[in-house]
């Protein structure tokens, strides 16, 4: 018998410092063997909203998935837990593969979808047929 793994998901403000020529963002983290997937999105997806720029950056250590408030290493910044949850569906080995998997939190819950540089958010009742 198989038993489902709920992997663990989190957005982060990242707050950037005051004198950082770029701007504050946040950090879509989804948890994956040892590291967690990341990108730098520069708005949270609403459910059913348009799509947001996500950018692929390097792996975040697992360790940001339980954090609610941390220093950056190297003076470059905080970061500000915003939402976390669970996700349900696999990730493909190939990082420019459409990402599809089923999120759920306190607050929201939906198909979050990554594909080449963009992010969504879409209710799961959308998919299911009456």
């Amino acid at each position: 018998m198989n038993k489902v793994v709920n992997k663990r998901w989190v957005i982060l403000r990242h707050i950037l410092p005051i004198d950082s020529l770029e701007a504050s963002h946040f950090d879509l983290l989804l948890e994956d063997g040892d590291f967690c997937r990341t990108w730098q999105l520069k708005h949270i997806p609403r459910v059913n909203g348009p799509s947001v720029q996500a950018l692929l950056i390097a792996p975040h250590k697992l360790h940001w998935l339980d954090r609610d408030e941390c220093q950056i290493s190297g003076g470059r910044g905080l970061a500000k837990r915003v939402l976390k949850g669970y996700f349900h569906g696999s990730l493909p080995k190939n990082q420019d593969e459409l990402i599809s998997v089923e999120i759920s939190s306190g607050s929201i819950s939906g198909r979050l979808e990554i594909g080449t540089n963009l992010c969504r958010l879409v209710s799961c009742s959308q998919f299911h047929v009456n």
